[in-house]
C-alpha cells in the first residue's frame, strides 16, 4: 500500500464517530481520512449483535474496496460486536476499535465510583462485561444505558431540551455521587453540554477517542505507513441527506 495516497477509513453508525475523527486529525494532521457514517442503518446500539456484525462487515468491505491502509471503527457498539470478526476477515489490515475509557477513569480514581453511559448493546456485550469485571476490582462501575441519545445527536439535538428530558431521569440520581462519567458511545461527546447541566462541571467526562487516535498512530508508525504531508478529510454518509453532511462538518469543526 502507498502511504502517500491510501486513506485511513473511519466509520460509525452515524455522525458520532466525528468525535473520534477530531482526535485523529489533531494527532495526525498530515493524514488523509475517509469518514463514512452509516446513518441509513442507525442506530446500531439497539440492534441484535449478529445484525451489527453484518452491517459492520458491509461498511468495511465498501471502504476496503476503495484502497485504505487502516480502518478505525469509531463506534463503541460496532467495536464490541464486530471488531474480532473484522480483524479475522482482514488480517493484513490495521484495524483499530474504540472501547469505553474505563482504564483511564479507574487509574485516575482508584476506589471511586465510575458511571458508564453507553448503548444497551455496548453494556451487554461480552467485551464490555470483561472490561467492567476487570476494573470493578479497582472501582465501582455503574452501567447507565441511554437508548435514544444517539438518535438525538443524529438529528443535531445533543444539546437540547429533548436530550435533557431523556438524560435527567437517568443521571440526576447520580449527581454528586460519581467521580467520573465515561462516555461509552462516540455520539455522546456531542451531548456534553446537556450532561453537564445535569451533573455539573466538576465531574470529569472521559471518552475513548484520544486513546483510539494514539493507538492508530502507533500502529501506522510501527508499519511505516504514517503520512506527514498535507492532510485532507472526506466525509460521506450512507443516507442521502445533505443536512447530515452539513451536521457532520459542523461537528468536526465545532
Amino acid at each position: 500500500m502507498n502511504a502517500k495516497t491510501d486513506a485511513i477509513a473511519v466509520f460509525d453508525s452515524g455522525v458520532g464517530g466525528i468525535s473520534v475523527l477530531r482526535q485523529l486529525r489533531k494527532l495526525m494532521p498530515g493524514e488523509t481520512f475517509l469518514y463514512l457514517g452509516d446513518s441509513a442503518n442507525a442506530p446500531y446500539g439497539t440492534r441484535p449483535t449478529e445484525e451489527i456484525r453484518q452491517l459492520s462487515l458491509n461498511v468495511a468491505a465498501k471502504l476496503i474496496d476503495r484502497g485504505i491502509k487502516a480502518l478505525v471503527v469509531a463506534c463503541n457498539t460496532a467495536t464490541a460486536a464486530a471488531i474480532d470478526i473484522l480483524r479475522q476477515t482482514y488480517p493484513d489490515l490495521i484495524v483499530v476499535g474504540i472501547e469505553p475509557a474505563l482504564k483511564p477513569a479507574a487509574d485516575r480514581f482508584p476506589g471511586g465510583t465510575i458511571g458508564v453511559l453507553a448503548t444497551p448493546v455496548t453494556l451487554n456485550e461480552e467485551k464490555f462485561q470483561q472490561l467492567a469485571a476487570h476494573y470493578a476490582q479497582k472501582c465501582t462501575v455503574i452501567k447507565l444505558p441511554a437508548p435514544g441519545l444517539s438518535e438525538l445527536v443524529e438529528h443535531g439535538k445533543g444539546d437540547s431540551a429533548d436530550a435533557e428530558a431523556l438524560l435527567r431521569p437517568l443521571l440526576s440520581p447520580w449527581a454528586g455521587k460519581l467521580d467520573a462519567l465515561v462516555l461509552g458511545c462516540t455520539h455522546y461527546p456531542f451531548a456534553e453540554s446537556t450532561i453537564r447541566r445535569i451533573l455539573g462541571d466538576e465531574v470529569p467526562l472521559l471518552d475513548g477517542g484520544e486513546g483510539t487516535a494514539r493507538e492508530t498512530k502507533r500502529r501506522l508508525v510501527q508499519a511505516g505507513l504514517l503520512n506527514e504531508t498535507n492532510g485532507s478529510i472526506t466525509i460521506e454518509n450512507s443516507l442521502d441527506d445533505p443536512k447530515l453532511l452539513e451536521l457532520s462538518h459542523k461537528l468536526l469543526e465545532g
